[in-house]
């Protein structure tokens, strides 16, 4: 029996899902069956297929802790050519904090829990007891690995495992994208010597019932953003009263609904562009 087999079948043991891993820490390539995957996955192997292929095919997926799967055909061929063994953390209800510099070790020193810790070549993985999303570069060196992603074993580490804390759930919750409205320069219309629609209190409103029509949306957000932007444009594009400030206030709404600085930046220049603006 390999030494990767032999610590696969411990750690399964132990309730740890596992998988073999490649040289480069990758996951092996798809088996026969789904070749090119035929069976629904995805070409980096970290997203699962629809089928039920016991070979190796799917990266974290294909983690498990089944002795019969483990042992069977395909599987012992991967164990013998593997060159580490991977565990999927979110399987068995545990969240990897993976540390690959110095810089990224004393943060996490001088803002996490201490907990159970494994040195890795460059680094530490710190363990805690509790799942969530996964998410890379939360921090210059720092990546969470839990749930959908795998990470190599290399030890069962020191210290003791505590509670999965507030802060490192946090890591993965996205800062909303920065507002970076397109500035914008409309002429004036030929021949008119005030515009009409610079009283505040005209203004002001239709920028908030375009917001309030923005946020009402509840599907077709990309269309409403765009048709929202052309109406606006179409009563005040002309006059030169919008300012970066209420633009700012439109796309603020629009990626409150999801929508990134791109697509605003993209359906504000088709609304200028249709309008002829």
């Amino acid at each position: 029996m390999s030494e990767p087999l032999h610590t696969a079948l411990s750690l399964a043991s132990d309730g740890l899902p596992v998988l073999p891993l490649r040289a480069g820490k990758v996951p092996f390539g798809n088996c026969p069956a789904c070749a090119r995957n035929a069976c629904g996955g995805r070409p980096n192997m970290k997203t699962p297929g629809p089928c039920t292929c016991p070979a190796p095919c799917h990266g974290w997926a294909a983690a498990t802790t089944d002795p019969g799967v483990i042992i069977s055909s395909p599987w012992v061929r991967a164990w013998r050519d593997a060159a580490a063994v991977a565990y999927h953390p979110g399987g068995a209800g545990l969240t990897v904090v993976d540390l690959d510099n110095a810089e990224a070790i004393a943060w996490a020193r001088a803002s996490l829990p201490a907990t159970r810790t494994v040195r890795t070549t460059r680094g530490e993985h710190w363990l805690y007891q509790g799942a969530m999303k996964s998410a890379n570069a939360v921090r210059p060196g720092v990546d969470v690995k839990s749930t959908m992603a795998y990470a190599r074993w290399l030890g069962p580490g020191t210290g003791t495992i505590t509670a999965l804390p507030g802060v490192v759930r946090d890591l993965a919750v996205k800062e909303p994208t920065p507002v970076r409205p397109t500035a914008v320069t409309v002429p004036a219309l030929v021949g008119v010597a005030e515009c009409r629609h610079r009283t505040p209190t005209y203004l002001d409103r239709g920028i908030a019932m375009a917001e309030q029509r923005i946020t009402a949306a509840s599907s077709a957000v990309h269309a409403t953003v765009y048709r929202t932007f052309l109406a606006v444009l179409s009563t005040h594009g002309r006059c030169g009263c919008l300012t970066d400030a209420h633009i700012a206030r439109l796309f603020t709404a629009a990626q409150t609904k999801g929508e990134s600085a791109r697509h605003c930046t993209d359906a504000w220049t088709n609304a200028l562009t249709r309008l002829g603006l």
